[in-house]
């Protein structure tokens, strides 16, 4: 199966993977969700996958720049909502591979991914 890497290109941890992929000759499908969009139950599965915590990146530029009001009370539903209005929310990379999905990039861990 092909993997599908859904972020952002100028993200420098998806750049990152994408150079790691290419290296190891993996082919793979690029989804930018910024241009390419994120549907409500793709987002959930992914939720249910990996837990909203896991995806929304609270140190990214884009959640910090909200205000207090948005940032407090956070339970999967709030964040669910800003992670489909804000793309760049989402820690990046998600990576599906038939019905895993995982999230971010680690070298030996998709080493150990990848080769199997």
């Amino acid at each position: 199966m092909t993997p599908t890497l859904h972020g952002i290109p100028n993200c420098d941890t998806v750049k990152k993977a994408r150079r790691w992929l290419d290296a190891q000759g993996i082919a793979y499908r690029f989804h930018d969700l910024r241009k390419d969009g994120l549907d409500a139950a793709q987002l959930q599965r992914w939720i249910d996958a990996l837990g909203w915590e896991k995806l929304l990146n609270k140190a990214g530029t884009t959640f910090r720049k909200l205000p207090d009001a948005d940032k407090q009370g956070l339970d999967a539903a709030k964040a669910k909502a800003l992670m489909l209005a804000q793309p760049a929310m989402i820690r990046r990379p998600v990576v599906e591979v038939g019905d895993a999905v995982s999230v971010g990039f680690s070298a030996d861990e998709w080493q150990k991914r990848f080769a199997a």
